[in-house]
């Protein structure tokens, strides 16, 4: 196993090398000058090109032969993607070029409000769906399981704002049981986190539902469900410990993946209801053009993806022992 975790890990490298050139090119494409933007409308040529020294975008975008044929063969990679390139690696990503903040301190600051929104939302759908799943496999055919598949749908095809701008009418506004903006860290984060879970956490049941649905129906029909039948064994023990068990490799699959996601926090959610986590920080700097900040969530997320995807491999092998991993 040990080995096959090594050459995973060992195969992130270009991938992650890959989103960071990606994400580098990206950003130079897009048109305009944020250093004349950021030094003002009045601003003199030497002021901005004091901006553009300052956030090393003088430089050559990839490889700097000027500055190889002064100093030596090592100053070629004195250019914007290798110093990118460097500060990601080495986890600094220098400060934000609008507020000044360090983006390591912003990324410590604001993980504690995002992981206090998906967190619960996370566990809650992934609890209450994987519940309704196994009931409705277990009333196949019957009205209860056609009235909820097509309760699935219906709340499949609404749109994820529609959730958000009822939930913050009806709930905060009109019966005022939660706040409709705002955070407070420390105990009294419930009440502004409360109705944002409960909304993400039904936004998403319907597709959650149907999904594992459909897993449990493949169980369902095994002759290991019918041979438990006939040995007597009790309904609830079936559908939570040979079903569940027998049908955690899609479950497994879907579940991990979107570990890496919950650092990332919920963009709408963040910024409709006022949490500062990273969400809402991603978003601000998508609309300001705010480059380090995107390239370090970017990054952070890649690898938290791959580490996802190993994760989910090796769960593989520990769920069922058919599978190996040598």
């Amino acid at each position: 196993m040990w080995i096959y975790v090594v050459r995973r890990l060992l195969y992130t490298i270009p991938i992650v090398l890959g989103v960071l050139l990606i994400t580098f090119l990206l950003f130079k494409l897009i048109p305009g000058d944020i250093s004349a933007e950021l030094a003002g409308k009045a601003a003199s040529p030497e002021t901005i090109a004091e901006i553009r020294a300052e956030l090393d975008w003088d430089k050559p975008l990839l490889l700097n032969f000027q500055a190889a044929r002064q100093r030596g063969p090592m100053a070629v990679f004195e250019s914007q993607f290798f110093i990118h390139f460097k500060k990601s690696l080495t986890f600094n990503f220098g400060r934000s070029i609008r507020s000044k903040e360090n983006i390591a301190t912003m990324l410590r600051t604001r993980a504690g409000p995002s992981l206090s929104l998906t967190l619960p939302m996370f566990v809650i759908a992934m609890v209450s769906s994987l519940t309704v799943a196994l009931l409705v496999a277990m009333l196949r055919g019957t009205m209860w399981d056609y009235s909820i598949v097509l309760i699935c749908v219906l709340g499949m095809s609404v749109p994820y704002l529609a959730f958000i701008l009822f939930g913050q009418y009806y709930f905060a506004y009109k019966l005022q049981w939660f706040p409709i903006i705002g955070y407070e860290p420390g105990l009294g984060v419930w009440r502004y986190v409360a109705l944002p879970v409960l909304i993400g956490a039904l936004a998403g049941l319907g597709a959650d539902v149907r999904f594992y649905r459909t897993v449990m129906l493949d169980e369902m029909n095994a002759d290991y469900v019918r041979t438990a039948y006939a040995k007597g064994v009790a309904m609830p023990r079936v559908l939570f410990v040979h079903v569940l068990k027998n049908a955690m490799i899609p479950v497994l699959t879907r579940v991990v993946l979107a570990i890496p996601f919950l650092f990332l926090g919920s963009l709408l959610l963040e910024r409709f209801f006022g949490i500062p986590g990273l969400g809402d920080m991603t978003i601000q700097a998508i609309n300001s053009r705010d480059f380090p900040i995107v390239s370090a969530m970017t990054f952070i997320i890649s690898i938290l993806f791959a580490l996802g995807n190993l994760t989910t491999d090796v769960c593989y092998a520990i769920v069922d022992p058919r599978i190996s991993l040598s």
